[in-house]
């Protein structure tokens, strides 16, 4: 396909649609893509800092993503089984593999490395060409509030089932954090900016939150487009619609779009949308050709948009 320039394609992403979505752009723009990750969702756990959506993106693009939707492909379970034969309440499992990953991630961050380097050797260590690089390098979480009480992100979604009513959410240490100088290369660089599918209140919200991003987005040249989580009228995964009306907005493309307001250019999305330009397309993301298709079309909606 024609490409908008010489300067990267950028994907803002979350969860799994955002990882679909950026292992589509990696078979269109191949070593030009940069995915910004979202890293409220971190965790310590089992003395591992794991990263669930920055490490989500990268198994995906090194096409080593287990069926079951996160984690490595044929990974062990033996430390998790030893521990629960311990009698330890193991709410938050790991594969042998990707708790190796973590423990050795907590050791570099606790001498002082930053998150963004150890991301970048996850990346080559299996054979990435793309960047996934940290929204920031400082720690922050995203906790949520439910009957009064405060959970952090993990906790909510796991131990308590993503179960409601949503009151309240919040993305601790936000204000202490920056972007980091390769996020604001990328994004100053950008030839395009796709905002991913993924949840736009708990996965791509904290992205925006932290200070500097926004205007750095806004002060890019490049067309920024996002694709809505919303396929055939309903959300695909997660808790994306109690999020949406917790933040005021409905679950379809409008409130897409009013998440976004200000941002961005255009809308991906299988439906019409007043207010906007928006690319009317099948983006359900079964397999990897309806993945090229719509990161291929996406990319020349963005260059009419540039045009």
């Amino acid at each position: 396909m024609a490409r908008l320039g010489t300067g990267p394609v950028v994907v803002l992403a979350g969860g799994t649609g955002g990882a679909k979505l950026a292992r589509g752009m990696l078979d269109v723009a191949g070593d030009d893509l940069v995915v910004i990750a979202n890293t409220g969702d971190d965790v310590e756990v089992h003395r591992a800092h794991v990263c669930p959506d920055p490490d989500l993106i990268t198994f995906w693009l090194a096409d080593v993503i287990d069926e079951r939707g996160w984690g490595l492909r044929h990974d062990t379970f033996a430390v998790m089984e030893g521990l629960r034969a311990l009698g330890v309440d193991v709410w938050f499992s790991l594969g042998d593999r990707d708790l190796a990953i973590g423990i050795e991630r907590a050791r570099r961050l606790a001498d002082g490395g930053r998150l963004t380097d150890a991301l970048a050797d996850l990346g080559a260590s299996l054979g990435v060409s793309a960047r996934v690089l940290p929204m920031t390098d400082e720690p922050v979480r995203t906790w949520v509030q439910c009957r009064a009480h405060w959970t952090p992100f993990q906790e909510f979604m796991i131990r308590a089932g993503a179960a409601g009513p949503i009151q309240n959410m919040c993305v601790r240490g936000i204000e202490r954090a920056q972007p980091t100088p390769e996020t604001l290369a990328a994004i100053a660089s950008a030839s395009a900016i796709v905002i991913g599918p993924s949840n736009p209140v708990i996965s791509i919200g904290p992205i925006l939150s932290v200070p500097m991003m926004r205007q750095a987005l806004l002060d890019s040249r490049a067309p920024i487009v996002a694709v809505s989580p919303i396929v055939a009228g309903a959300v695909l995964k997660g808790p994306t619609e109690a999020f949406l009306r917790w933040a005021g907005h409905d679950a379809d493309h409008a409130g897409i779009a009013a998440c976004y307001d200000g941002l961005i250019d255009g809308l991906v999305a299988d439906g019409a949308v007043g207010g906007l330009p928006v690319l009317q397309t099948d983006t359900l993301m079964s397999d990897a050709e309806s993945r090229r298709r719509l990161a291929s079309e996406t990319l020349r909606f963005a260059e009419g948009l540039a045009a």
